[in-house]
């Protein structure tokens, strides 16, 4: 049955589509023959008690050149028969958190909403991988500087990185005998201010940071593993780490089974786990990415089993 499938994400005039997870999203979902709706961004709102957005009608094309065409806007009633992808790059900010108490009530009155948008509010990304403590290496998430800096001298080196960072930014690697580890904490928590997270520094990051994707709280076979170059420590894409295809290992499908079932069960669809070593450090639900990358090396199709575990929950 088609479907309208109405995405809400960044600009999509500026997005790269080799590497774009939500464009590998709409292609399948178009393929599939379902109608494609964009939302202009911060267009959406409640009408006297209705969920509404300003959407146009979207068309997309894997063109590097010439990606995307857009019809004219108009306003967009949420209701049955819509799927919606919630894709918006973090920062979960107050805006962003709004968007989601609006498509509360566009799942209410029965859009279906991906991820769930109270998923979205409870669960950062940073704190979401604290909610499985035997997956995860040493952690401190505190406001205390000298707390913080005790926890790095205990265990020698350490990664600290604020909560609402995506990316890469703003994380340091730091430890015993950095002259510029009081500063750093002063600026991470904003002087006892702002919660920050410690966590032990784990060497394997030159083997690189893996991302794995769950679909349904089920595991993809293949991660993207997300390695450092030069002198550079953080795997991250966008700090100009080189992305490397690898098969799951069994302790990669161990951690998976331990957070898989409560995303699903928080109707958290679409999931990015970041593995380093043996350790989970986030889980990513706002907008995971990786799909293209993974798609390609493997030929594989992430995307179209996304949307076969949301048709197979559709009214018959």
């Amino acid at each position: 049955m088609p479907l309208n499938v109405i995405v809400v994400m960044d600009p999509i005039a500026h997005i790269k589509i080799a590497k774009d997870t939500t464009f590998a999203m709409l292609l399948e979902a178009q393929r599939r023959g379902h109608a494609l709706h964009y939302v202009k961004p911060g267009g959406l709102s409640l009408d006297n008690g209705r969920a509404v957005a300003r959407t146009a009608p979207l068309q997309v094309r894997d063109d590097p050149a010439d990606w995307y065409t857009l019809g004219e806007f108009s306003q967009t009633v949420f209701g049955a028969g819509q799927v919606v992808l919630m894709r918006k790059d973090p920062p979960v900010d107050a805006e962003f958190i709004y968007d989601t108490q609006v498509l509360d009530v566009a799942a209410t009155a029965g859009a279906r909403v991906v991820n769930n948008p109270q998923g979205l509010r409870d669960y950062n990304e940073k704190l979401a991988a604290l909610l499985f403590p035997q997956c995860c290496p040493p952690t401190l998430v505190s406001r205390d500087a000298k707390a913080l800096k005790a926890f790095v001298l205990e265990h020698g080196q350490a990664v600290l990185k604020p909560l609402d960072g995506m990316g890469g930014r703003s994380i340091f690697r730091s430890g015993t005998g950095d002259p510029n580890l009081n500063v750093i904490l002063e600026t991470l928590t904003d002087g006892d201010r702002k919660l920050t997270l410690a966590q032990k520094f784990i060497p394997d990051i030159t083997a690189g940071d893996k991302r794995i994707l769950l679909v349904d709280g089920v595991p993809v076979d293949y991660c993207l593993a997300r390695i450092p170059q030069g002198d550079e420590f953080r795997g991250n894409l966008a700090a100009g780490g080189r992305g490397e295809g690898r098969p799951l290992s069994e302790r990669d499908r161990w951690i998976a089974a331990q957070v898989g079932p409560e995303m699903k069960r928080r109707g958290m669809r679409f999931v990015g786990l970041d593995v380093i070593g043996d350790y989970l450090t986030e889980v990513n639900v706002t907008s995971p990415t990786c799909v293209r990358e993974l798609d390609a090396q493997y030929g594989l199709n992430i995307a179209g089993q996304l949307f076969d575990a949301i048709e197979a929950d559709l009214p018959r």
